[in-house]
């Protein structure tokens, strides 16, 4: 058997350049090239030759527990995420599977009341099926978290923040240093995928496991799936290759190679996405609509997000009060187009109860106050005129008068 050929320890807990630069160059150690080759090899093979009966020295055997290709993201991944170590596997919701496999029958999990749909949708199956309890609570009120924490049966406490879709922020680091201090073997996860570990770095403020999907931002065209998630200690690591071995979830070479690709990039399309969603927000709010960004001055949570992260991203919501009137926004854009998912080159529009948030049943949206008539935007690298053109456009064709910014 091969030795464990999916170490991707970072070698330095902080980049020695800006992560702007770090993003772009890739270690050239991460996989042994004889021809020096520009660009990472795809290595589209099952198997690997072996020199000796027992293949006792060759890194790599068989492409489930390894793949040179997927060592070099996994060895990048884990220095721009400044974790221990750090895996991809073939989706993001395969790598919250792979986390949740870490949670015993007869343990708990505590969970956000404003989740993506397909988060709530894994973890009601781990509750009816494998004999998890999962409680729901307001994770932007770290005492709501406390409240729940058990020391015998606290396993995992899941964040996300910005959450999906209400753009809410969860103090990580005050909730991770209560779950440490009153459960010592629980696990601090978080979904930050709608940040991007260009703008957010979760386990440096004290977290067990970062997770990813790299569907969105990391790979940024959507044109991919996978997910990535990194982990703060050796323990943790050895723990969660051991599920991706087992259940041969790791991601194949070649959306390895087009992930790798798609994270040099990732700097300058955020910053890109990011400051049109802060004109994008602007121009909402000046309509009167309830938007939800952590951009904006005048949200709630504008000083905490800021203290977490280094800019707001380039996801908001907004309400308009009518679940009619959000239906003719969104079909009545042109350049936005109408799709689930966010982190793409392109604009992206949706009403999140009737698409990415519509397995939640009708009840519990309800009963977790999620608006029906709410509109998710994802921004794009599109020119911000175009895209607010084409907003006023679609406000304007579902009945709502524009308000023109006053000139100079």
């Amino acid at each position: 058997m091969a030795v464990d050929a999916s170490s991707s320890s970072s070698s330095a807990k902080r980049p020695a350049y800006h992560l702007a630069t770090e993003l772009v160059h890739i270690d050239s150690d991460a996989v042994k090239d004889n021809y020096n080759a520009a660009s990472v090899p795809i290595y589209q093979t099952a198997t690997f030759k072996q020199h000796d009966a027992d293949g006792s020295d060759a890194q790599y055997d068989y492409s489930r527990s390894g793949n040179p290709t997927r060592t070099a993201v996994e060895v990048h991944m884990a220095k721009i995420m400044s974790a221990e170590r750090a895996f991809v596997v073939s989706t993001g919701m395969t790598a919250l599977d792979v986390i949740l496999r870490l949670v015993k029958t007869g343990q708990e999990i505590i969970a956000g009341d404003d989740l993506y749909g397909g988060t709530n949708r894994l973890l009601t199956y781990v509750s009816q099926f494998n004999g998890v309890k999962v409680h729901n609570v307001d994770t932007t009120d770290p005492a709501k978290v406390e409240e729940k924490l058990d020391p015998i049966k606290t396993r995992l406490v899941l964040l996300e923040s910005p959450t999906n879709p209400m753009i809410k922020i969860a103090d990580i680091r005050t909730i991770a240093d209560k779950v440490h201090d009153v459960c010592p073997s629980a696990l601090v996860v978080v979904d930050n995928t709608m940040m991007s570990p260009y703008l957010q770095n979760t386990l440096e403020m004290g977290v067990d496991i970062e997770y990813h999907s790299g569907t969105k931002y990391l790979s940024g065209h959507h044109d991919l799936m996978a997910g990535v998630i990194g982990c703060r200690t050796k323990e943790v690591g050895d723990l969660l290759y051991f599920v991706i071995n087992a259940s041969g979830s790791g991601l194949g070479p070649l959306d390895s190679w087009l992930l790798l690709r798609g994270v040099k990039t990732l700097g300058i399309r955020m910053e890109k996405q990011q400051s049109n969603a802060i004109q994008i927000a602007d121009f909402l709010e000046a309509q009167g609509l309830k938007v939800h960004y952590p951009g904006l001055k005048s949200n709630p949570q504008y000083e905490l997000h800021k203290s977490l992260s280094s800019g707001p991203g380039a996801v908001l919501s907004f309400e308009t009060g009518d679940v009619g009137l959000s239906e003719r926004i969104v079909e009545s854009a042109r350049l936005w187009g109408i799709s689930v998912s966010f982190g793409c080159v392109n604009s992206l529009i949706s009403m999140p109860c009737k698409m990415s948030h519509a397995s939640i049943p009708a009840e519990i949206r309800k009963q977790r106050q999620l608006p029906e008539d709410l509109i998710r935007l994802c921004v794009g690298i599109e020119h911000v005129d175009d895209l607010i053109n084409d907003l006023t456009n679609a406000l304007e064709i579902a009945g709502i008068s524009v308000k023109q910014p006053a000139s100079n």
